[in-house]
């Protein structure tokens, strides 16, 4: 069988040939440049094991600057191979000279390069403090100053500079893993190609067992499934008899014998002869009895609701158990036909693929020509990943004069016309959506991509656009998603498309459509001052008229406007009697708000950050809000009380987050329907009304609250996420059996009951900073828990046994004064496991941790001993820095998915028995591991890529790392005194001699070595070994 060709001819797939392999190859991708002690442990750690999972080469170095060199030409070289940097901005960045060349070496590659990408983190600091090294940047600077000449200092300020100014991910105690999922994706969107997707899916066909696989492979119209599928049925279809791929199946089904073709098409390729059925009934007898007796790959290409495989291929049980299909499709639901069916996601293609693709069809090379270049990157932008886009642009481009390309790049950087190959392809989509779902995708295409949903539901579902169903609709034929904060997420072609059917109400009068986002038409229509009967949703922006003050005049002929938002404006006057039908408003950092509203239909109310103040008018108006569902005070600073919203009896939320001047009472017993309360960093001292009567009450975040004297009473049963400071006791926790999320900060005298066990639905147990002297006195810990996380509570000094926790998966314990940790073997689920400076002396046998992917034992100075290592054959990384009384860790050699090995500090470990036999391993770090005298022969360790610093290995005699082709540099070694020729490849070796002994006397050396050697071949004893200063 002749593989598919990756640039097919058929109009409905897209092409892909640019592997990772007709890439330049690269050292290291990504640097990472942080302050050890800052974050080595929690965040650049996380972020580093991600990118290794992910096999992204990212470097980062081990050690701080020795001695006040300078940085060192090796740590140039990665810098300037590294197409990401992440400098990782935190409290003591500044105050190390090593972090500072490395920023301003990072800055001046990409002044002379292009092609590099920033990726700033600010760690637990105000970016501002960077960007003007306020706070302790300025206190670092002050000591620079003393010791370095001001020009050098000068340049680290505008590096600074430079990188403070950037867009950056601002990480707090609360958000770190969020935004490092977002790092994470980002960068891998940037390296990773085809090649990484087509492993992902040929993991999930699970070609080893003994079952009939299905994959679904799912994504928006255009976004390479095609061409996925192809390059997964060519890399593995000589492993099956039979293999057969077809495209198109949606329009071959719009045929009246559309099934009966599809029938012949698969049993010609798999019987390998010209093969014609006369009648569905016929194709699956003949499927049954003599196609499906094979081992077979069959592909579907462009599956929809209209597929049914019982009426085509009849049942999937009478299939050979080593068979495995595929279908991609754009509707996620045509997969739940299949039990146990798994989905992969396709996302866009990556900048660098993209010019590539692009290139292939306008040039019909993998590269422009260098006066093309700057021109055909901007028409890659405009695609934003694309692959059919990329295809379309390319082709329509190709042999046409330079004037064309111009005229064609101003046509497709305005919205796409919606007769456009690329539109028509997903207008098909839009036209199949049911009234209220079209309003539903052109109100999030023009303004909501983004915004969370929960909200916005409230509109919707008064406005009778069932939003439930419809969003996911709109899921499930790939025209938008939510991501994992429940934001929506919408493709830049598909958000077009929408703003395109927008703009084609009204060509000439854009204030007189049905929804206005940009900043000119929204001046129109509030200038114009003219009834428009047509305009829904208003966004008003107006960063051109910043002195302008908006009354209710402007607004006064909405009539039939469901959504406003004002953003940093100042409105004045009466607007109560004013748009009737306004669902949602939306006041951001507003110095002023109107003297009252019309809150007859508005379900929500947002104010965030507003300068709204307790004797504001429109409290009154809440009487009348007996619609209102969701009120927002975030951040208004101005409050020093809550408000009266006793009458308000739909809320289902209330947010006076950040609200951090307001006192007193707050008052919540009338709201029957609520079911989120944020209280974060407020003063309130009492919640009046029966609380637990709430019986929708989901959530309440009360974290950075000071809750001692406040009375809250018993709990209402129905709450899933509850989040408390300081908080005595909580009368009824036993009672919440709804409860999926626990966490508790600062908590000085908690006192959790002996029967939390009994919380059967409690997934997450967070404990954080809360030093009690015995805070699990407990029978049994919940065993539903997926995640357990005790940090920072030094007085805790026994814990609970973990024993029945069969389905966690992530366990989390740093700085706990426990001396013994029971039932670690028998977590069969766990996943990462990471017990960070504690008092253990031992753990017991971990040989029963199945599934363990990441185990870090981090600076646990009392651990002896770790049994059961050895069997952990699922394991990827293992760290143990700074267990300094570990003396053995068993034979590692069964670990054949060891990625990382980390024994750094480990000072009395005298031996690492299986290193040398680890096929996987690629970063091994052994800084300050005295006590080893012998590593073996390491040359086995082809895919070894970084081992550390070793120059504190002082006892180290035998040294062999001849296969380690892609080792780049071993540090250290010329320090070791007792090291007898070591054996490496002559790259490296000819490096090691000239660092130890000197340019002179190199070639002395090697033939007094190669003497040496003899001689000892003959002496049983050996030779002493060769000091540097003896030649």
């Amino acid at each position: 069988m002749e593989p598919i060709a990756s640039s097919s001819s058929s109009s409905s797939s897209s092409t892909c040939s640019t592997l990772p392999s007709l890439l330049p190859a690269r050292e290291y991708e990504v640097f990472l440049s942080f302050r050890g002690f800052d974050v080595r442990n929690t965040f650049s750690d996380h972020l580093y094991a991600s990118l290794s999972r992910s096999k992204i080469r990212a470097f980062r170095d081990e050690e701080e600057l020795p001695k006040g060199e300078e940085i060192s030409p090796s740590l140039i070289r990665a810098i300037g191979e590294s197409k990401i940097y992440i400098p990782i901005f935190s409290e003591n960045y500044a105050s190390s000279k090593w972090c500072l060349q490395e920023l301003a070496q990072m800055v001046e590659c990409c002044k002379r390069e292009k092609g590099h990408l920033f990726l700033p983190i600010f760690y637990l600091v105000d970016p501002r403090d960077v960007r003007h090294q306020q706070g302790p940047y300025e206190q670092a600077f002050e000591q620079h100053a003393q010791k370095h000449s001001s020009h050098t200092v000068q340049g680290w300020k505008e590096a600074l500079q430079v990188v403070g100014k950037m867009k950056g991910w601002h990480v707090t105690e609360s958000n770190g893993e969020l935004h490092l999922r977002r790092i994470y994706r980002l960068v891998t969107d940037e390296l990773v190609g085809i090649d990484t997707h087509v492993e992902e899916v040929v993991k999930l066909l699970n070609l080893g067992s003994n079952n009939p696989k299905v994959i679904g492979i799912h994504g928006m119209g255009g976004i390479g499934k095609t061409t996925l599928s192809k390059a997964v049925y060519n890399k593995i279809s000589a492993q099956f008899d039979r293999c057969c791929f077809l495209e198109g199946v949606k329009e071959t089904l719009t045929r009246n014998d559309g099934v009966i073709s599809l029938q012949n098409k698969i049993i010609s390729s798999i019987l390998r002869q010209d093969y014609q059925v006369e009648n569905m009934s016929e194709g699956i007898n003949v499927i049954k009895e003599r196609v499906c007796k094979h081992k077979l790959i069959l592909v579907l290409d462009d599956v929809d609701d209209k597929f049914e495989f019982d009426q085509i291929l009849g049942k999937l049980r009478d299939f050979s158990l080593e068979s495995r299909f595929i279908f991609t499709t754009r509707n996620k639901r045509v997969l739940d036909f299949f039990v146990g069916c798994k989905i992969y996601e396709v996302g866009e293609m990556s900048p660098h693929y993209s010019l590539k693709l692009f290139s292939k069809h306008a040039f019909r090379t993998d590269h422009p020509p260098k006066e093309d270049a700057v021109i055909s990157k901007e028409f890659v932008k405009v695609a934003a990943g694309l692959p059919l886009a990329l295809k379309v642009m390319g082709s329509l481009l190709f042999h046409r004069e330079r004037r064309f390309w111009e005229d064609k790049l101003k046509q497709f950087k305005g919205i796409l016309s919606l007769e456009s190959e690329v539109s028509k392809i997903m207008k098909i989509s839009y036209d199949e959506l049911t009234p209220t779902e079209k309003q539903i995708f052109l109100d999030i295409a023009c303004l909501f991509i983004g915004s969370k949903k929960e909200a916005l539901y409230n509109m919707w579902n008064a406005c009778s656009f069932h939003p439930e169903s419809g969003i996911n609709t709109l899921v499930d034929r790939s025209l938008m998603k939510l991501d994992e904060d429940n934001r929506f997420w919408m493709h830049d072609h598909i958000r077009d498309l929408g703003r395109a059917i927008v703009q084609e109400e009204d060509i000439r009068h854009p204030h007189r459509r049905s929804r206005i986002w940009s900043e000119k038409d929204a001046m129109d229509l509030l200038r114009n001052n003219e009834v428009n009967n047509r305009a829904e949703v208003l966004m008003v922006d107006m960063l051109r008229w910043k002195n302008e003050v908006l009354t209710e005049n402007e607004f006064k002929k909405l009539h039939w406007l469901r959504y406003l938002e004002v953003r940093k404006r100042s409105l004045t006057g009466d607007f109560s009697k004013i748009l009737p039908n306004l669902c949602m408003l939306r006041l951001y950092v507003c110095d002023s708000t109107p003297a009252n509203l019309n809150m007859k239909k508005l379900v929500v109310l947002d104010l965030e950050s507003c300068g709204v103040e307790d004797n504001w008018r429109g409290w009154k108006e809440m009487q009348l809000a007996q619609k209102l569902a969701v009120i927002n005070l975030r951040d208004c600073q101005e409050l020093t009380r809550a408000p009266d919203l006793s009458q308000c009896v739909s809320l289902e939320s209330i947010n006076i987050e950040g609200c951090s001047a307001m006192k007193g009472a707050l008052h919540i017993g009338n709201f029957k329907n609520l079911k989120t309360l944020k209280l974060v960093g407020t003063q309130i001292t009492e919640l009046t009304g029966d609380i637990r009567m709430l019986q929708k009450l989901e959530e309440i975040d009360a974290r950075h609250t000071d809750l001692r004297g406040m009375k809250v009473g018993r709990l209402p049963t129905s709450l899933k996420r509850l989040s408390i400071s300081s908080r005595g006791e909580i009368p009824n926790l036993l009672e919440l059996k709804e409860l999926e999320s626990l966490s508790f900060s600062r908590c000085y005298h908690l006192q959790i009951p002996e029967d939390i066990g009994e919380l059967v639905n409690l997934k997450e147990l967070i404990v954080w900073r809360s030093p009690l002297d015995a805070l699990f006195p407990l029978k049994a810990l919940p065993s539903s828990l997926t995640t357990l996380a005790v940090v920072d509570c030094g007085k805790l000094w026994r814990l609970p046994s973990l024993a029945n926790l069969n389905k966690l998966t992530a366990l989390n314990l740093k700085q706990l004064g426990a001396w013994e940790i029971r039932g670690l073997g028998e977590l069969r689920a766990l996943k990462t496991m990471e017990i960070t400076d504690a008092s253990i002396t031992k753990l017991g046998d971990l040989s029963g941790l199945k599934n363990l992917v990441e185990l870090h034992m981090k600076k646990c100075t009392k651990l002896t001993r770790v049994t059961g290592i050895d069997r952990l054959e699922t394991l990827r990384a293992l760290k143990m820095s700074g267990c300094r009384s570990i003396k053995q860790l068993g034979d590692l050699s069964g670990l054949e998915n060891l990625h990382t090995l980390d024994i750094s500090g480990c000072i009395e470990l005298t031996e690492v028995k299986g290193i040398e036999r680890l096929p996987s391993l690629e970063y091994l770090w052994m800084s300050d591991c005295r006590s080893i005298k012998e590593l073996g022969n390491l040359s086995g360790l082809r895919s070894i890529k970084e081992l550390g610093d070793l120059s504190r290995m002082k006892k180290l005699r035998e040294f062999d790392i001849r296969g380690c082709t892609q080792l780049a540099q071993v540090k250290g070694l010329e320090e070791l005194k007792w090291l007898w020729d070591p054996r490496m490849d002559k790259r490296l070796k000819v490096k090691y001699l000239w660092e130890r002994y000197g340019e002179r006397q190199v070639n002395r050396v090697v033939r007094f070595a190669h003497e040496k050697h003899l001689r000892r071949r003959h002496s049983r004893n050996g030779a002493q070994p060769l000091s540097p200063g003896k030649t």
